[in-house]
């Protein structure tokens, strides 16, 4: 829980480094997380969406944030563009048991249509992003993944600074910033892009493509 000395450290403050426990592992982080209150997101946003998978995986997957369906669930990755990732490991050969998968951001944020019913993915600023930075740190530190497949702009620009750009670096591996067990990073689109697409079809090959060389490292 945060230090509530000289008031805490509040929603302002864009850090949610005080609430990250200090000691534990996954499952310590992920009660933890239920009470983050690292920037203003928390308040509108059903719940915090941490990251799902053992603590032994080889690989994790890193997308931008919740939908809304994952935000309602809890679990990331279980909407349309999560359906389409499953399809898409599969067809890569990427066993999603031997997976660890998770956010930049932990919280939904969104508008609201006209009727105020529906709730429009907004993206996360990079103020947002950093906040929820440590969370996803922490989770790198824990499991320790061999490989770590990053999914669209949001998440590249968390793990690989902000010169980076989904169109000049997918499909190429790098090492890891940070890493101390020689881990390396491959980055590729978000599956929610590929559901974008004009061409449908050549955009879901190219993912299917970039995540077989992820397989490939392996």
């Amino acid at each position: 829980m945060p230090d509530s000395s000289a008031g805490g450290p509040g929603p302002d403050a864009y850090d949610a480094t005080p609430y990250l426990p200090r000691r534990g592992g996954l499952p310590a982080h992920r009660r933890a997380a239920a009470d983050c209150r690292g920037c203003p997101l928390y308040r509108d946003a059903t719940g915090t969406v941490f990251g799902k998978g053992g603590k032994d995986a080889r690989v994790m997957l890193v997308g931008e944030q919740p939908g809304d369906q994952e935000d309602r669930e809890g679990v990331p990755f279980v909407g349309p563009a999560g359906r389409l990732l499953s399809r898409a490991l599969g067809d890569a050969g990427l066993d999603e048991d031997d997976l660890y998968v998770t956010n930049a951001v932990k919280h939904f944020k969104f508008t609201r249509d006209e009727t105020r019913k529906r709730r429009i993915h907004k993206a996360p600023s990079l103020r947002e992003t950093l906040a929820c930075q440590p969370w996803l740190t922490a989770e790198l530190q824990l499991v320790a993944p061999e490989l770590v497949i990053v999914l669209g702009a949001t998440a590249g620009r968390a793990l690989l600074g902000p010169s980076f750009r989904v169109g000049a670096d997918r499909g190429v591996p790098r090492p890891l910033p940070n890493a101390e067990n020689g881990a390396r990073v491959l980055a590729t689109v978000h599956p929610s892009a590929v559901l974008r697409a004009p061409d449908r079809k050549a955009a879901y090959e190219g993912l299917v493509a970039d995540l077989r060389t992820a397989a490939g490292l392996l």
